[in-house]
């Protein structure tokens, strides 16, 4: 059966910056919320996943980033596809994703089995609910796009806060397999309730895009991918490994998962700071300074120890959220300045197929040196590295790339 594209809003109340746009910010806040929500949660699985079916730390943090592959590879495909179509019909193959992808998990009997399950299930949830509503969120706004947007990915956040904490208080009451079948039926319910009010934006204007494979030889592609790159293979280590971490240094395991909840409050607030902060010194400054904070945090985890653990990790988890917030809401605006809004979708999908390779390689990576060293701190240290490479590929980044590389097509 064929997809309709829906058709581009015309009315003289479908302008740029007006209701109805807001109305797509609150339904992309809802979406993000929900699926990250549920992709952050995996941290509260990582131990009874793994005491039940026997496995290491390396082989069980494949769940999760195998999970973050999909959604970030699978970004491009969705970006093009709301692009094409709007975003009703991609939120609602996000909510029919996750469902049936939770309620496989639930009842897999190997572990492999579950990499297939929760990796594609979660990870094409995700692909649908994020890139394509970043997409759509930027296109309704001109003048106020890098608030919208921030309030928009502040979902992330909130969905990070909620999604641990009561994925640790579930799998005590229920175990992790019924967690699962919970957060798959009210993750579908309020994915479907997004996809009735989201809104396709107005046309935009502007000149037509670059051809892509003109974009990827832009020194601005460049760096903004390798950035990516670098970031997301730091990133997702302590998504996954710092609950496990809190608790063998003392912290009880739903303080423990609470921890990855802080890492979205922060992030709710960077989001808000940082997207007014980049209207007054600039979107790709304010971009990189996210990254040279998203470093920095790595050293309060380092010289954690089993008596400043508690302290240490809060002072980690809230200067990591804040440089994740960041960089996480500026990106979609960055990439709207450098390259123009035409295509955008498909722009930002295309970048975080960057992500998609980090999350594969940095947390089993991590898990394969914690297991081999019988402690943490070389992959902390690893992630440190990547995190600072990230800052450093984004300092040739400059607003005049765009325009010199279409003069030279």
């Amino acid at each position: 059966m064929a997809v309709t594209p829906e058709r581009p809003t015309t009315s003289p109340a479908s302008t740029v910056d007006s209701t109805p746009g807001w109305i797509t910010v609150g339904a992309a806040f809802v979406s993000m919320a929900v699926v990250f929500g549920v992709a952050y949660s995996f941290g509260a699985f990582f131990a009874p996943m793994s005491a039940e079916f026997g496995t290491g730390s390396g082989a069980t943090s494949i769940v999760f980033s195998f999970t973050a592959f999909c959604w970030f590879l699978l970004g491009s495909v969705s970006g093009r596809a709301v692009d094409r179509f709007g975003p009703r019909p991609v939120l609602l193959i996000g909510a029919v994703a996750l469902a049936a992808g939770l309620i496989a998990t639930s009842r897999v009997t190997q572990l492999w089995v579950g990499y297939l399950t929760y990796g594609l299930g979660v990870g094409i949830a995700v692909a649908c609910g994020y890139v394509p509503m970043v997409a759509v969120v930027g296109g309704w706004f001109d003048r106020r796009r890098a608030i919208a947007l921030a309030v928009a990915v502040a979902g992330i956040g909130v969905g990070t806060l909620a999604g641990a904490p009561l994925a640790a208080v579930l799998i005590d009451a229920y175990g992790w397999r019924r967690t699962n079948v919970i957060f798959a039926v009210a993750g579908a319910a309020l994915l479907l309730c997004c996809a009735l009010v989201a809104r396709r934006p107005p046309e935009a204007e502007g000149a037509a895009p670059l051809p892509l494979r003109a974009v990827v030889r832009t020194r601005a592609f460049r760096s903004l991918y390798v950035s990516t790159l670098l970031a997301s293979l730091a990133l997702f280590v302590p998504f996954v490994f710092l609950p496990a971490f809190a608790v063998e240094a003392g912290v009880s395991p739903v303080l423990a998962a609470t921890l990855v909840g802080v890492i979205g409050v922060a992030s709710v607030l960077g989001r808000l700071a940082i997207g007014g902060l980049a209207d007054r010194i600039g979107r790709i400054r304010t971009y990189q300074l996210s990254f040279a904070i998203l470093a920095v945090s790595f050293l309060a985890w380092l010289f954690a120890s089993p008596t400043t653990a508690l302290p240490l990790l809060l002072v980690f988890t809230i200067v990591l959220g804040i440089g994740y917030g960041g960089w996480i809401a500026l990106q979609p605006t960055v990439v709207a300045e450098v390259f123009g809004l035409r295509g955008l979708g498909g722009l930002v999908g295309l970048v975080y197929t960057a992500g998609g390779i980090g999350a594969l390689i940095g947390a089993p990576l991590a898990g394969l040196v914690i297991d081999a060293t019988g402690g943490y701190r070389w992959s902390i240290a690893g992630a440190m590295v990547c995190a600072t490479g990230a800052f450093l590929a984004l300092l040739p980044l400059g607003r005049g790339d765009f325009a010199r590389s279409r003069d030279r097509c």
